[in-house]
């Protein structure tokens, strides 16, 4: 089966430019043929879980791989092939899989520990902060969550309390979460979203509160003139700006962007929170903020600083976070209020596992890690974006390798990239083809997702994927 990708055909702006060169067989017969017990398994699980999965993420067309075992930068799924991987668990694997660092951190934990849990403060929740503030100064004082949704909605709860207003302005093809301020403008269709310098929510969940899009308020990314305008209009009401500093981890802000909204939020009395959970450790050690040279109000975390576990952190200015403190300035010895109860002025955060000793433990071991490998994953980073951009120019083919830090995106477009209506535009239809053929070829990501590097990938992985994607275009050729 063979196809021809047209013109309209999964974008508009530059289809022409694949016309008569985009001719590959289908993926889909050797995906199902290499991947039969996957799809049992999944069928399997669609009689116990809904759709057959734990997270709408992991879902896709035609249905996922189901993976048994995972070292370095490979997975192996239940058929027996083998994958490099570039998924890397969303970008938190910033080690690769089964880190000996790790483990032995985890180890070492539990036998000094004797227990998995205490439920109560202990020492590293202080060293794992110090290390925190070592890369991120803007956080004077954290909170930890359980993963980095948590950790985003903390934040916004955070920036509630401390102002009293009930608004929140997000950014359109921003993700930050799975509730329900935030479950807007994530993936819309620009035709039914308003017009460019003043998109609408629209929603991307069912369950949403009735009349809950009114206390989200959507800006367009990297355009100042218009965010200035819109915040203006509504700064009475609006709390907080959240803002991915790089959208999707892969589309960076225009310096002069975020320097602008930094300034206006400021001027406002907005709190200006960036959600560096894709980014922090990955753009830079100190997230995008240390590379823009920043200074958010506050600052979430997660994915790479929890070492491939659930884990959150949400920090910033010492007024914001002290909203939460349960003593909010009592005498120490003050026992007029009963244990575990919390003033109405005060902000009620918990949670049993935040802080988890194995967890913090896994955390530092991967930043002990990254700060001697760091940069040599960013030069493998670099230069398998300039192999794959050779590639491609070679073919004939527009594709931008998008991204800072060990995180990137192949975007296949001539055209700038600044937002998300400009990503699509780009060729989707074309890079999710290539995403299945590829992992056909023993080459893993998540069709259309970003690309993560680990410090396990090394010239073997270059090398393999380079070699995959030569044969995909021979195929191509000889029409196999």
């Amino acid at each position: 089966m063979k196809y021809i990708l047209h013109k309209n055909e999964g974008m508009k702006g530059d289809a022409h430019l694949f016309m008569a060169i985009h001719h590959f067989s289908h993926p889909l017969p050797r995906f199902l043929s290499k991947t039969k017990e996957s799809y049992r398994l999944q069928k399997e699980s669609e009689n116990i879980l809904p759709g057959g999965v734990t997270a709408n993420i992991k879902h896709f067309t035609p249905y996922p791989i189901v993976m048994k075992h995972g070292m370095e930068a490979r997975l192996t799924d239940v058929d027996g092939n083998e994958y490099v991987d570039y998924l890397m668990g969303y970008g938190a694997l910033a080690l690769g899989h089964g880190h000996r660092s790790i483990k032995e951190a985890i180890d070492m934990q539990l036998k000094k520990d004797g227990t998995y849990l205490f439920g109560t403060p202990h020492k590293v929740e202080g060293a794992f902060a110090k290390k925190i503030q070592q890369y991120f100064p803007s956080i004077e004082q954290l909170r930890y969550t359980n993963s980095g949704t948590e950790a985003t909605l903390l934040a916004l709860r955070l920036a509630f309390a401390f102002t009293g207003k009930s608004k929140v302005a997000k950014f359109e093809g921003h993700y930050h979460g799975g509730y329900n301020e935030m479950l807007y403008s994530i993936n819309p269709d620009p035709l039914k979203a308003g017009e460019a310098d003043e998109p609408f929510p629209v929603p991307e969940s069912a369950g949403l509160l009735k009349d809950n899009d009114k206390n989200t308020i959507i800006l367009p990314f990297n355009n100042a003139k218009a965010c200035e305008r819109i915040l203006k209009k509504h700064a009475d009401e609006l709390a907080a700006v959240m803002i991915e500093p790089v959208q999707g981890g892969f589309i960076p802000a225009d310096e002069t962007f975020l320097f602008q909204l930094r300034n206006i939020t400021k001027e406002l009395g907005i709190v200006l929170i960036f959600d560096e959970v894709k980014t922090g450790l990955r753009s830079s050690l100190g997230g995008a903020q240390s590379i823009y040279q920043i200074t958010p109000d506050l600052t979430t975390l997660g994915k790479v600083i929890g070492g491939g576990f659930p884990f959150g952190v949400v920090g910033g200015k010492k007024q914001i976070m002290a909203v939460s403190s349960p003593k909010q300035g009592s005498d120490v010895f003050d026992t007029s209020q009963s244990s575990g109860s919390s003033a109405k002025d005060t902000l009620f955060h918990s949670g049993t596992y935040n802080g988890h000793p194995l967890i913090l433990a896994a955390g530092l071991a991967t930043i002990n890690v990254l700060e001697n490998e760091y940069r040599q994953t960013l030069e493998y980073t670099r230069g398998l974006k300039g192999e794959l951009e050779t590639f491609f120019d070679k073919q004939g083919i527009s594709m931008q390798a998008l991204g800072i830090g060990t995180i990137f995106n192949m975007v296949f477009t001539k055209n700038s990239v600044k937002n998300y209506r400009d990503l699509q535009k780009a060729d989707l239809t074309f890079r999710k083809e290539l995403d299945m053929h590829l992992i056909n070829e023993g080459i893993y990501t998540k069709p259309l997702n970003r690309y993560s590097i680990s410090t396990a990938h090394n010239e073997k992985e270059l090398s393999k994927t380079m070699d995959a994607l030569q044969k995909v275009f021979n195929q191509r050729m000889t029409g196999a």
